[in-house]
């Protein structure tokens, strides 16, 4: 086990520690749980990178490690009223989307590799920049103001364009489909 890896799994223990300070009222707590674990994710990329402690192990941990702690974060946050429940069922739609469409390629026989898009990056860095205001804004007692509104409309659109492009991809995947860049063949 690489110590990148012993980082991811740390991640993963914090989520029930962040959704219950959310749930229990603690919200500075929740949030230093939050950046806490953003900084580990930056800390264990690092690692794998620059002391060659890359895993496969790790290539699917850590995105999982991500999602968990986001997805969480914004199931409470829209229990809570603090994002809107639409994007909140956008966000956990669209991750069960691709983790479906993983298994069920993987159960055909057809594993897809799964590469991250930069629509789909964008979309990540967007969710984790809302909650992060959101939950500094409970903390520390202030509003976002008009980012606000800005951000999670932002945050929707992304999550609907990486959810589509995803299921398209999945789609030509699983028919078959190979663009040779050839038109016409």
């Amino acid at each position: 086990m690489t110590i990148p890896n012993l980082i991811t799994l740390l991640r993963f223990l914090l989520v029930p520690g962040v959704v219950f300070a959310l749930l229990a009222g603690e919200v500075d707590w929740a949030f230093a749980g939050f950046v806490f674990a953003a900084v580990s994710d930056g800390v264990d990329g690092f690692i794998a990178r620059h002391f060659n402690q890359r895993s496969e192990l790790g290539a699917y941990l850590d995105p999982m490690a991500d999602k968990l702690l986001l997805v969480s974060v914004f199931v409470v946050l829209g229990y809570m009223g603090n994002l809107p429940l639409w994007l909140v069922v956008a966000a956990v739609s669209r991750d069960g989307l691709i983790v479906g469409g993983v298994l069920l390629s993987a159960i055909m026989g057809q594993p897809v590799a799964m590469k991250p898009l930069l629509v789909s990056k964008a979309n990540t860095l967007v969710q984790l920049v809302l909650a992060s205001l959101v939950l500094a804004g409970l903390a520390f007692n202030f509003s976002l103001g008009p980012l606000y509104p800005g951000l999670v409309y932002l945050s929707g659109l992304l999550t609907v364009a990486s959810g589509a492009a995803y299921l398209v991809g999945w789609i030509k995947h699983m028919g078959g489909y190979v663009d040779t860049g050839t038109p016409g063949e």
